[in-house]
């Protein structure tokens, strides 16, 4: 660590995150000259360039060694400010924090909270938004919602709920009860795929078979939110998870063409919970709700 020129990596951390020598300079609220500088120590350091010099002057180039290096500054600042910044929040003893999916928080969690503020109105809940799994640690996260087949061997996780899978699509013209399977999964109308491996078409497919249909065809988008959003917009027809698409089929806004047809997934969320010894009460609150939500 004490051989590290760390004001260096940051300045390159910030050419690299700003596209450009002077937006970097301005992140970092410090003279175009200064920067400059620090990258010209910085590649003297290292033996290396990091900016091709064959570059036009107003363009940011890096060498393949600056890419690389420039990927590694950029993320290992980024979660070094994302540290400090829990660690000085001033965390009240009504305040929970609950990390998730952005697909769960958008489509199931926020839209209930307006309950949980109504029956507990000292409580003070914000949501994180997580790809990976969340260990709960009592500084920037109280407890997680995850997506997925646990539970995980480095985390204390219990069931939450189960769910359903479903088609869904559109508000459009039923088709018929003869021409449906044809209708519904033939070229006219594509599937729509996440990167949901409990919510692919394979499954569905597998209970409800229809002849001729290529599963590998069609959108892919990256987030369950985001197929459901393409299929509300008539892209195609999605397969959907009933958690997440309910209000939107209770609203009119998706139909089920398959009518109550359904694939079971059991254990599909799952809480992800911090040590017994560790959970304040705004948490343990928090936590009874959620499982109350998920039986509901």
């Amino acid at each position: 660590m004490k051989d590290l020129p760390l004001t260096a990596l940051r300045a390159f951390a910030a050419v690299v995150a700003e596209g450009g020598v002077r937006h970097g300079a301005r992140r970092l609220g410090v003279a175009h000259s200064s920067i400059s500088r620090q990258l010209r120590d910085l590649e003297g350091w290292l033996g290396v360039p990091l900016l091709d010099p064959a570059a036009p002057r107003q363009r940011l180039r890096l060498t393949p060694q600056g890419r690389a290096l420039g990927r590694v500054a950029c993320d290992s600042f980024a979660a070094l400010a994302d540290a400090v910044t829990a660690l000085r929040e001033a965390r009240r003893p009504n305040a929970v924090v609950i990390a998730t999916t952005a697909s769960v928080a958008a489509r199931w969690l926020v839209p209930r909270l307006p309950h949980l503020a109504a029956a507990e109105p000292a409580l003070e809940v914000s949501v994180l938004t997580e790809q990976g799994l969340v260990d709960p640690d009592g500084q920037a996260v109280d407890l997680a919602i995850r997506m997925g087949r646990g539970p995980w061997p480095d985390a204390d996780a219990e069931p939450l709920m189960d769910d359903a899978l479903y088609p869904v699509m559109a508000p459009g013209p039923a088709p018929g009860p003869g021409d449906r399977p044809a209708r519904l999964f033939g070229v006219s109308l594509p599937l729509l795929h996440d990167r949901d491996p409990q919510a692919s078409w394979a499954a569905w497919f597998a209970t409800h078979p229809v002849p001729g249909v290529d599963i590998r065809r069609g959108p892919r988008f990256a987030s369950s939110d985001l197929v459901l959003q393409a299929a509300e917009a008539g892209l195609g027809i999605a397969l959907a998870r009933h958690r997440l698409a309910a209000a939107s089929v209770d609203a009119g806004a998706l139909v089920r063409p398959c009518g109550p047809a359904a694939v079971v997934v059991e254990r599909a969320y799952w809480l992800v919970l911090p040590p017994v010894a560790a959970r304040r009460q705004a948490v343990t609150t928090v936590i009874d709700w959620l499982r109350g939500q998920a039986a509901a």
